[in-house]
């Protein structure tokens, strides 16, 4: 299958008998699911669902909403993401980033609808000195990334078709990340100390979103578009790691940022991790081979320096 490389979001592929399924999104007001939103709607009926629309700490709630919608195809883009204060909230940690993907897996077996969720390299310790592999060994460092897993592994343990995207470093003009922190505090300090010995692969949410909408094209294509839907995810079901292609570390992003964007002026100096410290350890090493995407489905993103232009390229959105 021929490789394509996706960052921008300019494009819009048509595929040829693409069908009109139900898509119920989670997570709409977050950096990914705020990307989905436009690419999305063209393809059909969109029930774009935000924490304030659907809490998924509430199991009842979550099934009672797939069963009002029964969507063809669920994507959960929503993850409880605050890395050090699922330290302490582990209970709303596991409740979002593991029971709501269960709940979800469950209602959408009884649907016949297909899954789509994001993981993060954050369910690895970072130990080994080359890019995961969706068949190396995890062994999470933290709550967050242990909740993540435990999400992951329900799906893989349920018969839902769904495909799981790890996925790293997001980052977007949209909410807390850290692009975001790095063109405020550039433009209010003197000087920064950025980390310089973790390494991974900043990942665009718009690049998320655009291979995720290929993918979904795929899928969508077909004589019996909904039934082939979650035939095509069956066939397909399981890990894939979804990055920008290349690796810095977080300094080195932050130094692309700054060459980027004039206005911060604060100088960068590099410090390691153990002059950063913070509740939870960091994997050091947070690459993760892109091959089994590009093999199965064609698809390659962007270089993450070429994502990041992208991004600044876009004013900031402003959250459903």
């Amino acid at each position: 299958m021929p490789v394509r490389e996706y960052a921008c979001s300019r494009f819009l592929q048509k595929a040829l008998h693409v069908s009109h399924p139900t898509i119920l999104l989670t997570g709409a007001g977050g950096q990914v699911g705020s990307a989905l939103v436009p690419l999305l709607a063209p393809l059909g009926p969109l029930v774009a669902l935000d924490r304030r629309a659907l809490d998924l700490t509430d199991a009842p709630a979550v099934q009672a909403a797939l069963r009002q919608h029964r969507p063809q195809l669920v994507i959960n883009a929503a993850a409880y993401t605050a890395v050090d204060r699922a330290e302490t909230d582990a209970s709303t940690a596991f409740a979002v980033n593991a029971q709501a993907p269960e709940v979800m897996a469950q209602v959408c077996g009884e649907l016949g609808a297909a899954l789509i969720h994001y993981s993060t390299d954050y369910v690895f310790a970072g130990s080994k000195p080359t890019p995961y592999l969706e068949t190396d060994p995890t062994g999470p460092l933290g709550v967050y990334g242990r909740s993540k897993l435990a999400g992951e592994q329900a799906l893989l343990h349920s018969a839902t078709p769904s495909l799981i995207f790890r996925t790293s470093w997001v980052f977007s003009r949209h909410g807390h990340n850290f692009l975001n922190t790095m063109l405020r505090l550039g433009q209010e300090r003197p000087q920064l100390g950025v980390v310089d010995d973790q390494w991974g692969a900043p990942t665009w949410a718009g690049s998320i979103a655009q291979a995720t909408l290929a993918i979904v094209q795929q899928a969508s294509a077909g004589p019996t578009p909904k039934r082939s839907l979650a035939e095509f995810m069956q066939s397909h079901r399981g890990l894939y790691h979804m990055t920008n292609q290349g690796a810095t570390t977080w300094f080195g992003f932050a130094q692309a940022i700054f060459e980027r964007y004039p206005q911060c002026t604060a100088r960068l100096q590099a410090i390691p991790t153990r002059d950063y410290p913070t509740p939870v350890q960091r994997p050091a090493n947070s690459r993760l081979s892109n091959e089994r995407l590009a093999q199965v489905f064609g698809i390659r993103l962007a270089h993450w320096q070429q994502a990041l232009q992208e991004c600044l390229d876009q004013p900031p959105t402003i959250p459903l």
